[in-house]
């Protein structure tokens, strides 16, 4: 016998008392726990797993970024500010560690890490201007000539229909899991919508890097060089966090969209 049945016959009035209206019993008002009432798996209140699942992907995906790009930028500014180093050996002893981490991933992973890459390449343009040039304006302008290359080949990528940032950006949506990287190739191949937010992704970070560029080449030659010393890095990272945020325009459709394709595979 079902639960539903069990509670007809339960409120059913006896024979031979059909026109009577019965009283209700504790049966009658009791809910029936069924499925309908239980809270669905994965989402048990803001605290629960859900939670802790978005907050462990926001981490994974910052560490690259504290590892690659603070703990140079901190290493420099600790050597150049505490102990009173020179400027270019300041700039060569931060390059250690993207050095290190470069060549780790060339010969652990066999590919290149992409932000190592760049803090190295942007220390040691730094180190070349400074024995060339000797100004500190130039120094800080040197992080915009960086930037706006790498702004102009993730446009360019847009343009040619490859886009560059969908490299970082299809591991966190698939999480390295088979089936949901199945389905990105999948959908990159076939979904002309699929196609569309990938482009816009890498547009709103070339954007983001551009505007960045402008703005440390402004500061570089009309702020103090003092304040730009350490307004430099806040830009950089108000960029990366503007592109962070707006790239969920595109990010949050996408990961939908690999749910649905998975969940359909």
């Amino acid at each position: 016998m079902t639960v539903t049945q069990a509670r007809h016959r339960e409120t059913d009035p006896m024979p031979g008392q059909r026109g009577q209206a019965s009283a209700p019993g504790p049966q009658a008002q009791a809910p029936v726990p069924g499925p309908q009432t239980q809270a669905p798996a994965g989402q048990a209140g803001p605290a629960g797993p859900g939670s802790a699942d978005r907050r462990s992907d926001l981490a994974a995906a910052l560490r690259p970024l504290l590892i690659d790009v603070g703990i140079p930028v901190g290493t420099y500014f600790l050597l150049r500010g505490a102990f009173g180093l020179s400027l270019w050996l300041s700039l060569a002893l931060s390059s250690v560690g993207p050095a290190v981490r470069s060549i780790g991933g060339l010969m652990a992973e066999r590919k290149l890490n992409l932000l190592a890459v760049l803090m190295l390449a942007v220390n040691l343009a730094g180190i070349a201007v400074s024995f060339l040039t000797g100004d500190p304006r130039a120094m800080i302008a040197k992080d915009s000539a960086v930037s706006s290359v790498i702004a102009f080949a993730i446009l360019g990528s847009v343009l040619l229909r490859h886009p560059l940032m969908s490299a970082g950006l299809k591991p966190f949506m698939t999480k390295g899991e088979p089936r949901r990287s199945a389905a990105w190739d999948r959908l990159s191949a076939a979904s002309p919508q699929f196609r569309r937010l990938e482009l816009l992704f890498s547009t709103i970070w070339g954007v983001a890097l551009l505007a960045e560029c402008a703005a440390r080449l402004v500061g570089a030659y009309t702020l103090p060089v003092t304040t730009m010393v350490w307004l430099g890095t806040v830009i950089t990272l108000g960029a990366i966090a503007v592109a962070i945020v707006a790239g969920g325009a595109a990010a949050g459709p996408i990961q939908k969209m690999i749910d649905a394709e998975t969940a359909a595979s």
